[in-house]
């Protein structure tokens, strides 16, 4: 395989594992939970390193999954402490424990080659030389296999859990009077959570990992309302947006974690513009929409209420319903327009009349009323 392919392999695993636990954190309102995590796990790794010596050890990834959950726990703590709330916890506990995690590397690991940079920006293009081999044979890069591996990992968890999770993310109350133990899977989440950081690190870094856990789901939440394909459209996202980031990154000579993580921002933003129920589009044509069937109602009423009656040539002047309704002209002739098309009125000229099946409507809308 190419180190083109090789690169977009790995940036669409990725992308895809970060999204399928980033479902649950968007729906719990934990978002930011990620970046918290992906920070505060770094003393975990340091740890892990100084005990085992080795950068490569399975256990620096166990290491960065109980800072993680170390980090909620203590976001729970002063959370239930009634004095901050949650989102001012994760402002003070992530930042003390990344801060632990710098002292920790500039006391014992200054010559060993932590680099932070690295961590927290990723270089995608130097993933395919750090390479799998056993007994000579090559059997492509490592970040590969171990995204891999944790998104076997997420995906067993989330489909033997799904019920619970899902109940859980939308009523914990519910879920802990049921017995699901919501504390127990929202641990075992978190920690999926940072192991789903620290295997990414190496390849991408934090940055984008916190851009793909959130972007994605964020962007499937406006899409759909229902959870599997909220799933399923937050994996193609991210797939999307790995793929079209690295040929950003190649026609703009720029960096390949961060054309990637810009892709997750502009899918969003366009989401938020032309999403089919919730996007800024769609709600403003539903409420210019909603804005001239009150107009349609408004006219025939008015019309209803002055038919013949003497000053009725008067009331029932298209001029005169401006000044009579305190209408603009451009909304007074929409409402006009889409009243005529409807056949609830009729127009002589200046003059507006109903139909029968105007009267009907007004007859109606009088009731309701």
């Amino acid at each position: 395989m190419s180190a083109s392919f090789e690169i977009q392999l790995i940036a669409v695993v990725v992308a895809v594992t970060c999204a399928i636990p980033g479902v649950f954190l968007v729906l719990q309102r934990m978002s930011m939970m990620s970046d918290a995590i992906s920070h505060a796990i770094l003393p975990g790794i340091v740890v892990a390193f100084l005990l085992t010596g080795d950068l490569g050890s399975p256990w620096m990834i166990l290491g960065a999954a109980m800072a993680g959950v170390l980090t909620v726990a203590l976001v729970e703590l002063l959370r239930k402490t009634g004095l901050l709330k949650e989102d001012a916890a994760i402002g003070i506990v992530f930042p003390a424990l990344f801060s632990v995690g710098v002292v920790l590397i500039a006391q014992y690991a200054g010559d060993v080659h932590l680099d932070i940079d690295a961590v927290l920006l990723g270089e995608l293009a130097f993933a395919p030389f750090d390479r799998m081999t056993i007994n000579g044979v090559d059997f492509g890069p490592r970040a590969l296999f171990v995204m891999s591996a944790i998104f076997c990992v997420d995906v067993a968890f989330i489909v033997l859990f799904f019920k619970e999770l899902k109940l859980t993310s939308f009523d914990k109350a519910l879920a802990g009077a049921l017995g699901f133990a919501p504390a127990f899977l929202h641990y075992v989440l978190m920690g999926l959570v940072s192991i789903t950081a620290v295997g990414a690190f190496d390849a991408v870094g934090s940055i984008l990992v916190v851009a793909l856990m959130v972007a994605p789901p964020a962007t499937a939440y406006l899409l759909t309302d229902s959870l599997k394909p909220m799933i399923f459209i937050s994996v193609g996202i991210g797939a999307l947006s790995a793929i079209s980031g690295y040929w950003m990154a190649h026609f703009l000579d720029a960096s390949i974690a961060g054309s990637m993580a810009t892709m997750t921002g502009v899918i969003f933003l366009t989401a938020v513009v032309f999403a089919p129920h919730r996007g800024l589009w769609s709600v403003r044509k539903r409420r210019s929409s909603q804005q001239i069937v009150f107009g349609r109602k408004m006219l025939v009423i008015h019309l209803y209420n002055h038919e013949g009656l003497p000053e009725a040539n008067q009331e029932c002047r298209v001029d005169h319903l401006e000044d009579h309704l305190r209408w603009d002209h451009l909304f007074a002739t929409r409402a006009i327009k889409s009243s005529l098309q409807l056949s609830l009125i009729k127009q002589h000229g200046a003059l507006l009349s109903l139909t029968e099946t105007g009267r009907e409507v007004a007859r109606k809308s009088l009731v309701e009323l």
